[in-house]
């Protein structure tokens, strides 16, 4: 029993990475053999971009001991900045660009409130998942732009074998965030601000911009995959990313983030991510009724949740008895 605690706590995403195994043979079996076919797998794959980057954000947030439920708004807003100007003229780079600066400053903007006036981040961000998602249908003008034909919308969107471009851009992204958080001083720096913020302020670290850095890289990676599926789909619409906040959140606590703060891996909001596209696809696949699929999640998250606080509870007394 202590061994499996000690496992469980060094590594956290161990149990969703049990429970995705377990759901894709599962799924396999319930589909008839056609959940891991070669069509089904890329599709798979094709959409875990937007998921994910959305859910390594949240992660790392939440890790530094905050929340962000705008991040479904943002995902809308900076895809749409980037549409209005390009349909104005402005370049596909530059306009990228902004559409990223804009995310960045509504990170900034939780960041600032919750740490200036001493806020719940729920909260703030909670006013800004409303403030955001009305900017994005005023700029919309009520007719959502469609994207020039022109622009190099393939460097995300094309496909090499099973692979689409996407994915090679959100491998990169967790590949370098994970190192951050394991192998820089920042990485251990978050941790503690979201672990023991007293102790960390002790020890020098400035967790105020600690935390600040975390909220702007949040809603930098909520707009990139928002803008990596606009480029998908060819034109943003006002109502993209609706409820993705709360998806966000699950597949970190399913992939063993803390709500505490402190506790989580870039490796475990990639598997939180999985699950909810595995289980999204596998239920319709199964001839599941679609309308299960929230059941599904919220179902997994409490489980999740709970877990990790029995969990805690138990290694805290083992640790009381030696």
């Amino acid at each position: 029993m202590k061994r499996l605690l000690k496992i469980y706590l060094e590594k956290p995403e161990l149990a969703g990475a049990v429970l995705l195994a377990l759901l894709i043979v599962l799924f396999e079996i319930a589909s008839g053999g056609t959940f891991l076919s070669y069509e089904n797998v890329r599709g798979i794959l094709g959409l875990l971009p937007e998921v994910g980057l959305v859910a390594i954000g949240v992660t790392i947030l939440m890790i530094a001991g905050e929340f962000d439920l705008s991040v479904g708004s943002v995902f809308a807003l900076a895809p749409m900045v980037m549409a209005v100007v390009m349909v104005a003229g402005v370049p596909f780079a530059p306009a990228l660009l902004l559409g990223l600066v804009v995310a960045g400053f509504v990170g900034f903007l939780n960041g600032f409130i919750t740490l200036r006036f001493a806020i719940p981040s729920f909260i703030t961000t909670l006013g800004m998942l409303f403030v955001a998602r009305s900017v994005t249908v005023v700029i919309s003008g009520g007719f959502p732009p469609v994207l020039p034909f022109d622009i190099p919308s393939w460097i995300f969107t094309h496909y090499v074998g099973i692979i689409r471009l996407s994915m090679f851009w959100f491998a990169a992204i967790a590949i370098a965030l994970a190192g951050v958080l394991s192998l820089t001083n920042f990485g251990n720096w978050i941790k503690s601000t979201g672990g023991q913020i007293d102790a960390a302020a002790a020890m020098g670290i400035s967790t105020g911009s600690v935390k600040m850095s975390c909220f702007v890289l949040c809603s930098v990676l909520a707009g990139f995959a928002g803008i990596i599926q606009v480029l998908r789909l060819g034109s943003p619409l006002p109502s993209l990313g609706e409820g993705l906040e709360l998806q966000a959140v699950a597949a970190a606590v399913i992939g063993g983030a803390s709500l505490y703060g402190g506790i989580g891996t870039v490796l475990g909001a990639l598997v939180g991510a999985l699950l909810i596209r595995i289980i999204d696809n596998g239920l319709v696949l199964s001839h599941v009724e679609a309308n299960w699929f929230k059941f599904a999640i919220g179902t997994l998250l409490i489980l999740a949740v709970v877990a990790n606080a029995w969990l805690r509870r138990t290694s805290r007394r083992i640790k009381l008895e030696m």
